[in-house]
């Protein structure tokens, strides 16, 4: 349900802001200590770079998104994986196909996010591992404050609708884990800042999110830019560049 608007601006979001995921993809990848020949799954792969540093070990790499567009940068970066077009609450795999799937703040946006969760379970073989990553606690993180911005140039959400930080609270994760059948094993965060060199480079990847997109439909590319410009100038150096503290919670579990 969130590949047109995630796939609005997919070369600056790959160019420019999956960048600030590196530290967390490669955190999940050294606990459940990814090696060669190991089956992986990324769910809601987007552009593919988790998947990327998965091939580049010697994994063999899935992936699937609801985004084209973001897919098709996948597809560039790992021509050797089996990239998907389709949607999280209906997996096009076999059951225990896969050692590790990885949902990498995806699960909880899914229209369905239990029954995603549910399909990654069954996808995964027995004694294989679920790695769901969500936001880190919004307390004293500075990039809710970037992701707070464009609040006022979006719609309400529906009633019940899961926010960024539905998953942060450590308990609601493990509950999310648990009621899909999972067994949570280990919780833990990871830092993950985003930095740009200028203004610029800052508004077009923080313009390239499914949120921003959303808002620029409603309310034009210009009042996003200043609402982001806005949020961003608490962040600015002397240098003009800007380093934004973020986070990322991650809950690995067995199958």
């Amino acid at each position: 349900i969130n590949g047109r608007p995630w796939g609005a601006r997919a070369r600056d979001w790959a160019d420019i802001q999956e960048g600030g995921c590196r530290p967390v993809y490669l955190a999940v990848f050294e606990r459940v200590g990814l090696r060669a020949g190991m089956r992986c799954l990324d769910a809601g792969c987007g552009a593919g770079m988790a998947s990327q540093i998965a091939a580049e070990r010697g994994a063999l790499v899935s992936g699937l998104d609801a985004a084209d567009n973001l897919l098709a940068i996948a597809r560039e970066r790992v021509p050797a994986g089996d990239l998907r077009v389709g949607d999280l609450e209906g997996l096009p795999f076999a059951d225990h196909s896969f050692d590790l799937v990885t949902g990498f703040n995806s699960f909880q946006f899914a229209g369905n996010p239990g029954l995603a969760l549910a399909e990654a379970r069954r996808v995964t073989r027995p004694g294989g591992h679920v790695a769901i990553v969500t936001w880190g606690s919004p307390e004293g993180m500075e990039a809710a404050s970037l992701l707070a911005a464009l609040r006022p140039l979006l719609p309400p959400p529906p009633p019940g609708a899961p926010g960024p930080f539905a998953l942060s609270d450590q308990a609601a994760l493990r509950a999310f884990a648990t009621d899909a059948g999972l067994d949570p094993a280990d919780i833990f965060d990871v830092d993950s800042p985003w930095q740009y060199p200028d203004l610029a480079t800052a508004l077009r990847g923080l313009g390239s999110s499914g949120v921003a997109a959303r808002a620029i439909e409603t309310h034009g590319q210009e009042a996003v830019d200043s609402a982001h410009a806005a949020a961003l100038a608490p962040f600015r150096t002397a240098a003009g560049k800007y380093t934004i503290g973020a986070s990322f919670r991650c809950l690995l579990a067995r199958t």
